[in-house]
């Protein structure tokens, strides 16, 4: 019975043992799908000139093949985990043994089960199973280990290895971990530094480089000694490595360039739109428009243009308020200064006597004065009192300058005319306080800076910048009875008045009759052909700007002013390829797949040279583009934008102005940039009586414009060939060919003087049908007079338009 028993047992242990193997067997993975895996690797995002910008991951990894891996690298991460690798098959049998039979006893006392592993079974266990702390794992691991040696190369697996492993400070594989601790390549790597990121495996928080000091440098000689027994380093090596400090980065960072937050951010949110989710794992390269000059130029100058706007409006007082006693300093250091302003620091007011301040900076409790003029002017506004807590900045000599963050927020954009490349964004004053981005994310009305394109409706007709239009009071009545009586800015009128002129000086009054007499369905029209909106209501109030549209839109429409009448689409990307080199998506083929050009590929056979179609559709006729910017030069020279003068170029713009203040615009160019500048509140209050677009958008143009054209040719904007041109008090006017005898007609027929009495007219509702001119004339139907006719005599201007300019 005792034999019948044992043998049972025997046989009931087999049963159990074949159970317990078919289960591990069942749902094993197949090793062979590791043949063509790739694990999920960042997108990488950079400028047009090859300057990395950032990166869009869910795991922060570069993968780099095993030949591009340097041997000091490769023999580091053997000595540290698997010294025979290259010798074994899958398994370190005596390794894998001892492990077993400590786990035996750790399992019993509730301790954590030993690795033992291979480099194989970490493969096995990182890609293709869980982290289970079980033998059933074990032995699976085991199993597929073998399997894995069976199909893939040492080096393969040696690959997959270095580029799968987690190694702390965000960084998943030993490429993304040399950026990140060192700011190195892998091939930049010195034999401690590499020899560190082997230590890392073992546990990334156990050796972290700054909270565990010792036992990370400690980690890192062990492997050292390692590297020196396997002949891979001489003892003198050994010992200069050993003898290094262990210096790493604060933190990771995703670029070294990191004055483009916004517009990366952007990008990222356009890949997301175009590809998925699969932008932040399939590795593309990803290549922008950004300019990195034009870029930190641009983000300095809306941040000095906002402290500008925010010092002039007072001191709000300090951020904070502390007692000067133990531990005042981690008090002040709570509180930290715009990422951005790198240079300012936290302080506390230790004293204040009339304009004579001193302070206490939070970083090491030192005594230093403020700036007189920076105390005088905090005395102006809320004061400065004992234990307030204060951002400063050093300044030449000795002193600091008192520091505040602007309320006040706003949006720059630049954009190349031709091809609708965004070579800069900013969309705010620091994106490490607000990530909305104020450039493509907020709407806003554009005021007086949307008239451009009134103008050119009106252009697009029968009208010419000599045309006139009287500028008068006007008064519009709703449908329900309510009326509406647009201002000029001055409050005054100026009677009739020249297009240009009316243009140059944003006449409201005219604008609204300007508007009405084309009729608001065809501004409406054009605005969404132009690129400006998506749709608008076509009342008579949207004419001044009423509407809302994004700094980009805005921007970007000005390019057909520019370039002659062509609309290109602003984009921020360039080109997408996939992590094999294969382009998958490029600016010139999605954007503008018109611009085709068969016989570009054919080898030069005398013939004529390949044309390639400009970019963009034709949407305005080039003399009407050219007349509108020959008046927004106007506006520089003449009219709400003559600050800009200074940069001593053709420069063409328009100021723009919301009621009550809340948004100031400037969009200006020259023939080869636009930029556009928004100012405003994120909860749209009023900017303050006179913070108009002249004086708070265009300083921040100017001091851009002065960086970004420095050492740039002077050029002036193209004219087009078909134009006849004419010399109008002083100016030489473009004209559509056969539009003069209509010019000279509508000169006497819209010249209307003020009634006698007074009164205001009544025009008609806003919401009812404006008055329409009749269809729109194409230049080329437009009447030509016979070549031999002799031109009508001139009509003499009324004598109250002597003197206009």
């Amino acid at each position: 019975m005792v034999g019948i028993g044992i043998l049972g047992f025997v046989a009931l242990a087999g049963m159990v043992v074949a159970l317990y193997t078919a289960y591990l067997f069942h749902d094993l993975p197949d090793a062979g799908e590791l043949a063509d895996y790739r694990p999920p690797t960042a997108t990488r995002v950079y400028a047009w000139d090859g300057t990395l910008i950032g990166e869009f991951s869910e795991e922060r990894r570069i993968f780099v093949p095993y030949r591009e891996i340097p041997p000091v690298v490769i023999q580091a991460f053997l000595a540290a985990e698997d010294k025979h690798f290259f010798q074994h098959g899958g398994i370190d049998v005596a390794g894998f043994g001892r492990a077993m039979a400590n786990n035996v006893i750790n399992l019993a006392q509730g301790r954590r089960l030993e690795g033992g592993s291979t480099i194989t079974q970490q493969v096995a266990k990182n890609v293709l199973l869980t982290s289970d702390t079980t033998i059933g794992r074990k032995v699976r691991e085991a199993i597929l280990a073998q399997r894995l040696e069976s199909v893939l190369t040492k080096e393969q697996i040696l690959e997959l290895y270095l580029n799968e492993i987690f190694l702390g400070y965000r960084s998943y594989g030993v490429a993304a971990a040399a950026y990140n601790y060192f700011g190195k390549s892998l091939d930049e790597l010195t034999p401690a530094e590499a020899a560190f990121l082997a230590a890392l495996p073992k546990g990334p928080n156990n050796y972290h480089p700054r909270e565990q000091t010792q036992a990370a440098i400690g980690r890192r000689n062990w492997i050292l000694g390692q590297m020196t027994e396997q002949g891979w380093l001489t003892e003198a090596q050994r010992q200069e490595a050993a003898a290094a400090p262990l210096v790493v980065r604060d933190a990771p960072v995703r670029a070294e360039y990191q004055d483009a937050d916004y517009f990366v951010e952007e990008a990222r949110r356009i890949a997301l739109r175009t590809w998925g989710q699969d932008v932040n794992r399939g590795g593309y390269y990803m290549r922008t428009t950004l300019d990195p000059r034009l870029q930190s130029m641009a983000r300095d100058s809306l941040m000095r243009g906002l402290e500008t706007y925010d010092r002039r409006h007072g001191w709000r007082g300090p951020w904070g308020q502390t007692e000067i006693s133990e531990g005042w300093q981690a008090r002040a250091s709570a509180e930290s200064p715009p990422s951005e302003r790198r240079a300012w620091q936290a302080a506390v007011v230790e004293s204040v006597s009339g304009n004579t301040v001193r302070i206490l900076l939070a970083s090491d409790g030192s005594e230093a004065g403020l700036l007189a003029s920076d105390a005088a002017w905090a005395n102006a506004g809320a004061g400065l009192s004992r234990g307030d807590l204060i951002f400063v900045e050093p300044l030449d000599g000795g002193a600091y300058g008192l520091r505040q963050i602007p309320e006040v927020n706003g949006a720059l954009v630049a954009i190349e005319p031709w091809s609708g490349r965004v070579v800069a964004m900013v969309g705010g004053y620091s994106y490490s306080l607000s990530s909305f981005n104020r450039a493509t994310q907020a709407m806003r009305q554009p005021g007086s800076a949307f008239k451009p394109f009134v103008y050119a409706t009106a252009l697009e007709t029968d009208f010419t910048p000599t045309s006139i239009i009287v500028d008068g009071p006007i008064t519009l009545v709703g449908a329900g009875g309510q009326t509406w009586s647009p201002q000029n800015y001055s409050r005054r009128y100026y009677g009739p008045t020249t297009l240009r002129r009316g243009l140059e000086l944003s006449r409201n009054a005219m604008t609204v009759r300007l508007a009405q007499r084309i009729g608001m369905e065809r501004v409406r029209d054009d605005a969404i052909r132009y690129g400006v909106v998506d749709e608008m209501e076509p009342v008579l109030s949207m004419a001044l700007g009423a509407g809302e549209t994004t700094a980009l839109r805005l921007t970007g429409a000005y390019a057909a002013f520019a370039n002659g009448g062509r609309r290109v689409r602003p984009h921020l990307i360039e080109l997408v390829q996939n992590r094999n080199g294969q382009t998958i998506w490029s600016a010139e083929n999605n954007i503008d797949p018109t611009r085709s050009c068969p016989t570009c590929e054919r080898n030069f056979d005398g013939r004529e040279s390949p044309r390639v179609a400009a970019r963009g559709e034709q949407v305005m006729d080039p003399i009407t583009a050219y007349q509108i910017t020959s008046m927004l030069e106007g506006v520089v020279q003449r009219g709400t934008a003559t600050s800009a003068r200074v940069l001593g170029r053709p420069v063409a713009g328009k100021t723009g102005t919301t009621n009550n203040y809340r948004s100031a615009w400037f969009v200006g160019y020259t023939p080869d940039l636009i930029v556009g500048v928004f100012i405003g509140f994120d909860d749209n209050r009023s900017l303050g009586s006179g913070e108009a677009g002249g004086v708070t958008a265009v300083p921040i143009f100017v001091d851009f414009m002065q960086e970004a054209m420095r050492g740039r040719p002077v050029l002036q904007f193209a004219r087009p060939q078909n134009a006849i041109w004419r010399n109008v008090n002083g100016i030489e006017e473009a004209f559509r060919p056969g539009s003069e005898a209509l010019r000279r007609q509508l000169e006497e027929e819209e010249v209307v003087r003020p009634a006698a009495t007074g009164e205001r007219p009544t025009y008609a509702p806003v919401d009812g049908v404006p008055y329409s001119p009749g269809p729109r004339v194409p230049p080329d139907e437009l009447p030509t007079p016979p070549p031999d006719a002799a031109p009508p005599p001139r009509t003499p201007p009324p004598e109250d338009l002597s003197g206009l300019y």
